[in-house]
């Protein structure tokens, strides 16, 4: 069956290292200011930010090795707009094994879907316990964001592994640039179900314009300082 296209726009596939996604290309005259304003918006934040907190990245990056030698940042190949594979950059939360250890606690999952969460998961460091509580380690996506891989919002970028279970309705999520916060962030994180998850993607992408944007941002604020579902 043909899939719907949206209005006013045109399709096309890309092939990507993970997946075959759709991409829709909507007529540049009615998004181009919006587009201009975000992209300006994420490199004055991102810069700034980087620059601000350039003291909390030296200490955090301390006791991360401190707790655990080796390194401070942890890299992982995630898909963005359209489709398209970049590192994305995190402070490392658990020890350096962690990846190859996931595989054996797959049938622990707590989540629906191709996302992965385990309540006290023992690959966490103790400092990975407290950064994740408070978000600090997805502070370096600044990078990302003033590399234009990522926005100040947007929906959450997936592994590859991850986005390559979706189903083709939830790779309409790559539409958008994924960003730092979103509307699943704002709303409890790990503690919504997926799919719900994924139409909280979808109401983003068909609400997106500089007032959604300003009111994710508003809301993160109470969100990273409760941390709830950020465990």
């Amino acid at each position: 069956m043909a899939q719907a296209v949206p209005k006013e726009s045109m399709v096309s596939y890309e092939l990507t290292d993970a997946v075959a996604v759709p991409i829709y290309s909507v007529a540049p005259n009615r998004r181009f200011g919006y587009r201009f304003m975000k992209r300006t918006f994420d490199i004055a934040a991102s810069l700034i930010g980087l620059i601000l907190l350039l003291p909390l990245f030296l200490i955090v990056a301390a006791a991360i090795y401190i707790d655990d030698p080796g390194p401070v940042l942890f890299f992982q190949e995630r898909n963005g707009l359209n489709g398209r594979v970049f590192r994305m950059i995190k402070f490392r939360s658990m020890f350096r094994d962690a990846p190859e250890k996931r595989f054996e606690l797959e049938s622990q999952n707590e989540l629906d879907g191709p996302a992965f969460k385990l309540t006290n998961d023992p690959r966490v460091t103790r400092v990975g316990k407290l950064i994740r509580k408070t978000s600090i380690d997805e502070l370096p996506q600044l990078i990302n964001i003033l590399l234009g891989q990522m926005s100040i919002v947007g929906p959450r970028p997936l592994p590859t592994y991850e986005t390559a279970q979706l189903t083709q309705q939830q790779r309409k999520r790559l539409l958008a640039k994924p960003g730092l916060v979103c509307y699943w962030q704002v709303s409890g994180r790990n503690d919504v179900p997926f799919d719900e998850w994924m139409r909280m993607d979808y109401r983003y992408i068909n609400e997106a314009d500089v007032l959604t944007d300003l009111k994710i941002i508003c809301m993160a604020i109470p969100a990273v300082i409760s941390g709830k579902g950020a465990e």
